[in-house]
């Protein structure tokens, strides 16, 4: 699969606010070795989390840090791990936190994150079982490095297994985690030009539409051939990571794609790609073309929105994406999100 446009290829340089570049990381991954025969799932680029064969069942393990958000931090940290664990098909169930607070934090603020992370931990239904908290010099603002774990059925567990001719299915729409993200740290731009009511209903996008996608997760994972949770660099970097993981190319129309009437509006006030944003609460599945039906009605019944917005096609095809206009080009993202680009005070 040619890797083109997508962060592939690099020279020695400075990495560069938000995630590594693909080529720098699958490079880095390189360099590990794994030599438990247990680990069924390794690193490598498109995979959301670790598989471990623990007998009759497998534990499945995440770790991801939150660096982006200040105001909802500790409600993120669990859920933003919970996905990971949950596109695998296995439920979240223990959660372990390392806190690290800016050399101003009070007590006041060390209340509030462990509120909102008790808060997601219980709409999760997962324990917080550990994890370590200190206040460190010199840093800015709160970071909370999670790590979430998780059990399957060993026939349960969703591998990113997508054949050529499964249908990629869009379940919610983007990009839920940027707006919510744009309107918190540009609020007084935000409130000026649109108002108290809008800002507020984007801040709540991290509730309502919502950032998990654990329950839509585990709706699927009986048909689906693979699953992903789009993050930063948005949707397309989310289609790259999983055709990359599968071995597969991808078609996607771009008219297809859902986007929140909300989020395409503070993307043209701040000249972001909503399809190259932050976009947790979105959640790619791939299904076979005759269980598509099903599958969609089986969200429909469960009140969630969920749409085809492509075919998976063979690796040697490419990663193509059809515009407006009915053409056909090249599929281009980059790990590095929109929003940490141009917002440069944040990563993810």
């Amino acid at each position: 699969m040619r890797e083109k446009g997508c962060g592939a290829s690099h020279n020695p340089s400075l990495l560069g606010v938000g995630k590594l570049e693909y080529g720098v990381l699958d490079a880095l991954l390189r360099i590990l070795s794994v030599e438990d025969e247990r680990v069924i799932v390794r690193p490598r680029v498109g995979e959301d989390a670790a598989v471990i064969d623990f007998g009759e069942r497998y534990l499945v393990a995440k770790a991801d840090p939150i660096v982006c958000v200040e105001e909802d931090i500790g409600y993120y940290a669990p859920i933003i791990n919970a996905n990971d664990v949950a596109v695998m098909g296995a439920k979240p169930r223990w959660f372990l936190a390392t806190v690290l607070l800016p050399r101003n934090a009070d007590e006041e603020l060390a209340n509030e994150i462990f509120r909102q992370m008790s808060e997601s931990c219980r709409e999760l239904n997962v324990s917080i079982v550990g994890g370590h908290t200190e206040v460190v010099a010199d840093l800015e603002r709160p970071i909370i490095a999670g790590a979430m774990l998780g059990e399957v059925e060993r026939e349960n567990l969703v591998r990113k297994c997508a054949r050529a001719g499964d249908a990629v299915v869009l379940v919610k729409g983007v990009a839920i985690e940027a707006t919510s993200i744009i309107a918190s740290e540009r609020s007084e731009e935000v409130r000026a030009r649109h108002g108290e009511a809008f800002y507020e209903r984007c801040r709540n996008f991290v509730r309502e539409p919502g950032i998990s996608v654990v329950r839509e997760a585990l709706l699927a994972r009986d048909v689906a051939t693979a699953m992903h949770d789009p993050t930063e660099g948005g949707l397309l970097a989310g289609l790259y990571e999983l055709a990359v993981a599968c071995g597969k190319g991808i078609l996607v129309w771009k008219d297809k794609i859902p986007i929140y009437e909300e989020t395409a509006v503070l993307c043209e006030d701040f000249g972001l790609n909503p399809l190259a944003i932050f976009a947790s609460g979105a959640l790619i599945v791939t299904v076979p073309e005759d269980k598509l039906g099903y599958l969609l009605r089986k969200y429909e019944e469960n009140g969630i929105n969920a749409v085809k917005i492509g075919e998976i096609r063979a690796k040697e095809e490419g990663l193509c994406i059809v515009n407006e206009r009915g053409e056909k080009e090249e599929l281009k993202c980059s790990a590095k999100d929109e929003i940490s680009v141009k917002f440069a005070s944040l990563q993810h």
